[in-house]
């Protein structure tokens, strides 16, 4: 099968399956929008780059903490917003500090969950809109054979392609968005429990209530 074949098998199903075509293939659209960008903010080193701790409390050690190191570091990852956070506040105590880490935690989670949301709006719409189009395509396919009876077997097969095709655009679209949608929530969680590790670390630490020990 040629390229125009195909693009032509493409439209005539789409044209089959009716107006109910374009919501989900919107749909389709910005669930693909949506994992893509997903996939390149949670990349590890975009959250929790391997040995800022350490390379943190080097500096802090070293007396290189200056104000333009923390926002280099701010500016890199999540967990470099959570440990600067902590950071800035790291001298009025221990209790402070760890507040400090909680506060800037809740706004890193809610950028690691952005849109996704509208993914798990995506999972749970898409079958429905397939399933319209089925109701709407049976009610045209006994509409016309009460009109006609069953003898036009062209307008009855036409409903019943419309019936079908927006039930397995709508799963097709469906089915991957909740599998994305529940990685997107299993990774979140595992990032975020590896950051509060070593924010508790760096709590520990620069109160001196840890040896130095990042392994």
């Amino acid at each position: 099968m040629g390229r125009s074949e195909g693009e032509n098998l493409v439209f005539e199903l789409i044209q089959s399956g009716g107006w109910l075509m374009l919501p989900i293939i919107a749909c389709s659209i910005l669930s693909l929008a949506i994992c893509l960008e997903r996939f390149w903010v949670l990349q590890k080193k975009r959250v929790a780059p391997a040995n800022l701790l350490s390379e943190v409390w080097t500096m802090v050690r070293n007396g290189e903490m200056t104000p333009e190191r923390l926002l280099q570091i701010r500016n890199q990852s999540f967990l470099g917003q959570i440990m600067v956070a902590g950071l800035n506040n790291s001298t009025h105590g221990r209790e402070i500090m760890k507040e400090s880490i909680q506060e800037a935690a809740q706004h890193v989670m809610h950028q690691m969950e952005r849109f996704l949301n509208s993914l798990g709006t995506i999972a749970a719409i898409s079958p429905l809109l397939g399933l319209l189009g089925t109701v709407i395509g049976m009610i045209k396919v006994f509409a016309e054979i009460m009109l006609q009876g069953t003898g036009n077997a062209n307008v009855l097969a036409g409903g019943i392609s419309e019936a079908l095709i927006t039930t397995a655009a709508g799963l097709s679209i469906a089915i991957p968005a909740l599998v994305f949608h529940r990685y997107f929530q299993r990774r979140i969680e595992t990032l975020l429990i590896e950051m509060e590790q070593e924010c508790q670390k760096l709590v520990e630490v620069v109160h001196g209530d840890r040896e130095v020990d990042f392994e």
